[in-house]
């Protein structure tokens, strides 16, 4: 298997621009943040102006009594009756509501869906559980104001990518265990299973996402767990065993991407459950595949999808 060339020119470009990074020791979570966070800035910067978006800020309380600021946005003018709840990305330990703004806002201009974004608390300071459980939060508050928003509540889908994916399919999990029926979970290159730090050989050349990286971000969320049989499937869904009552889903990685089989496994044991799950395993693809090259072809692809889906909801 080798790079779609389309991405690959890109990923050249830019190791000439920037160089080789330094990235820190395996296991130094603040640190990886650091870098992390300024990269997903620089990616979406580059997104389009979104001048018919708006944006309003909520909070929804969490499990512990903590407030969990959102951000909802509508497109000027136009009401689905829909709406997406999105939990970004950032490997468990980074991404902010700011750094994900124009991403969510790219989403809400080709869809016209309003989305809330939810600022879930992140590992290492907040561990285990803890992200998922601010997920759900969000969850629950939009399912309580749907009316006022002007929301069906049969029409409310969850989305998230990478770690965002993750913490996404923690919170549908949640909200099957407490009676909330969501429309859809979205999962886009979803970060699943903290069992996954072993490099495989045919991935690790290509990984834009790295196995020392997987295993900052989970061992940042489980600590000494990691790995153990004591992982709760709200943290790492790949732990679940019984699939059914979830949402129905849309699973989407790229075959070069370190998350390729626990999203591959995730989507057949749905399906095992008799649970709706459309898979795209894009050729050619890694991690973050999508805003790496927006004008390639896979990455094209990809987003057409994803509108699809949104706007079906």
């Amino acid at each position: 298997m080798a790079l779609d060339p389309e991405l690959a020119s890109v990923l050249i470009a830019q190791a000439q621009a920037f160089g080789e990074i330094t990235l820190p020791e395996r296991g130094d979570a603040l640190g990886l943040r650091v870098i992390l966070d300024a990269g997903l800035t620089v990616s979406y910067g580059a997104l389009p102006d979104t001048p018919d978006v708006t944006m309003a800020t909520y909070s929804a309380t969490a499990a512990d009594g903590t407030e969990v600021p959102m951000r909802w946005y509508t497109r000027n003018g136009v009401r689905t009756g829909s709406a997406v709840v999105y939990l970004h990305g950032g490997g468990m330990i980074c991404g902010t509501l700011e750094n994900y703004d124009r991403l969510v806002r790219h989403y809400v201009q080709l869809t016209g869906v309003p989305f809330l974004a939810v600022g879930y608390r992140l590992a290492p300071e907040f561990p285990g559980t803890t992200p998922a459980e601010d997920a759900f939060a969000g969850v629950s508050w939009l399912f309580d104001h749907a009316a006022e928003l002007g929301v069906d509540q049969a029409r409310i889908a969850l989305m998230g990518d990478s770690g965002g994916g993750g913490v996404g399919a923690g919170a549908a999990i949640l909200a099957r265990d407490h009676g909330v029926r969501l429309a859809k979970q979205i999962l886009i290159f979803p970060m699943l299973d903290d069992r996954n730090t072993v490099p495989d050989p045919t991935l690790a050349p290509t990984a834009t996402w790295s196995y020392d990286n997987n295993f900052t971000g989970w061992h940042a969320l489980l600590g000494d767990d990691l790995g153990k049989p004591s992982v709760s499937p709200v943290a790492a869904p790949a732990r679940l065993d019984d699939f059914t009552g979830l949402a129905p889903a849309y699973i989407e990685v790229g075959e070069l991407d370190i998350f390729r089989d626990e999203s591959i496994d995730y989507a057949r044991n749905l399906q095992r459950a008799g649970i709706s799950c459309e898979l795209h395993v894009h050729p050619g693809a890694p991690h973050g595949h999508d805003w790496l090259n927006p004008n390639a072809s896979v990455s094209k692809r990809a987003v057409v999808d994803r509108v699809r889906i949104i706007t079906a909801v």
